[in-house]
């Protein structure tokens, strides 16, 4: 199935362009060029033994050091009838999140190339390497709400290889279904011949209310092994004048307990994030989540009850330029088991203090 749909998709890229009028070539091509820095200070009450805060944790994960949680630069080219987008990246971000590709991928940010399938309407295949289309943070911290990223973004893909179409028919109503090499993967699972498929709706009512649904369905397993995984996410995002502002989400996934079995390993996360805004330059965010992972699909522990974790987190922002932001955040989780490591023992709660300025500039 998944080969026959990559054979559509090449076959429908090598006939398209007849679509489009003669005079579309003469559009300009457009070139643009930016980039992005993320540095940041952090330090764990806990007193981890190592320098590396918390296993489940890939974002600002560093204990007492300065670093550079994400910088990349970006090159895009805009046509009318395609576009194509290169960015690099480096940084603690990708070591902790592309550590099972290889070496020479783990650089690549995001890295894809499309073709706009419609004269007359926003419909645009891309393939190659893209942001993922689940949840409502990004991996650029300043497009988010808090500092740090939610256990729920944290612990669903944060990018995807693969092919994703693209259609926008009016200003309200955005649809994408996606099919990819796994689950957050580049290279696809030694032994793994199913692709993954996904699939996003997104409803703009105003600039006051976006309501989205995701989902993913794959395996994260050779053939031999096949567990078959099935996710979903919706959220609303909700904005309450020009100063307060509040994001709703609920993931829930499930995983077979082996191959073939009709037994599943069920997890899920809700999470609040409440934001005020005292003028353009200040703001505060407070943030409530819970994880519950028992059986360890997502967030292997080794405990008797698994990830059972619930989170709160208070962020100040300061935003001198755009494209430029302070912030400040303190964040603490209490845990069902004792599954948070110091130099000594393992505790149930953990606090944690990050400090960070974040610059964008370009597109």
């Amino acid at each position: 199935m998944g080969a026959r749909i990559a054979a559509l998709a090449l076959a429908w890229l090598c006939v398209a362009p007849t679509a489009f009028a003669q005079s579309d070539l003469s559009i300009p091509l457009q070139v643009k060029f930016g980039g992005y820095l993320d540095v940041f200070y952090a330090f764990d009450f806990d007193h981890p033994g190592t320098d590396a805060r918390q296993p489940f944790l890939f974002n600002h994960n560093r204990h007492n050091e300065f670093n550079l949680n994400l910088g990349y630069i970006k090159a895009e080219v805009l046509h009318h009838r395609y576009r194509a987008n290169l960015t690099l990246q480096t940084g603690t971000y990708a070591a902790d999140n592309y550590a099972e590709e290889p070496a020479e991928l783990r650089n690549i940010f995001e890295a894809y190339a499309g073709l706009r399938l419609s004269a007359n309407q926003d419909l645009w295949l891309d393939v190659g390497v893209f942001e993922s289309h689940i949840g409502f943070e990004y991996a650029e911290s300043i497009k988010n709400p808090t500092l740090t990223r939610s256990l729920v973004a944290e612990h669903s893909p944060y990018f995807l290889a693969g092919a994703r179409l693209h259609w926008q028919p009016s200003d309200r109503w955005e649809f994408l279904a996606v099919a990819a090499n796994g689950w957050q993967r580049i290279q696809r699972v030694e032994g793994n011949s199913l692709l993954s498929f996904g699939t996003m709706v997104h409803y703009t009512h105003s600039e006051n209310l976006k309501l989205n649904w995701s989902t993913l369905i794959g395996t994260d397993d050779p053939d031999t092994s096949r567990r078959m995984r099935y996710y979903n996410s919706v959220y609303a995002d909700i904005a309450f004048g020009e100063k307060w502002s509040l994001i709703a989400g609920f993931d829930i996934g499930a995983e077979q307990k082996a191959k073939g079995s009709e037994r599943y390993s069920a997890f899920y996360t809700p999470t609040l994030i409440v934001r005020h805004a005292f003028d353009r330059k200040w703001a505060v965010a407070v943030r409530g989540e819970y994880y519950n992972d028992p059986d360890g699909v997502i967030i292997a522990t080794g405990t008797e009850n698994g990830f059972d974790n619930a989170g709160f987190s208070l962020n100040v922002d300061y935003q001198p330029l755009q494209g430029v932001i302070c912030r400040v955040e303190g964040r603490m989780f209490n845990s069902r088991d004792a599954i948070f490591q110091t130099a000594d023992e393992a505790l149930n709660y953990n606090a944690f203090i990050v400090a960070s300025i974040a610059v964008a500039f370009g597109n």
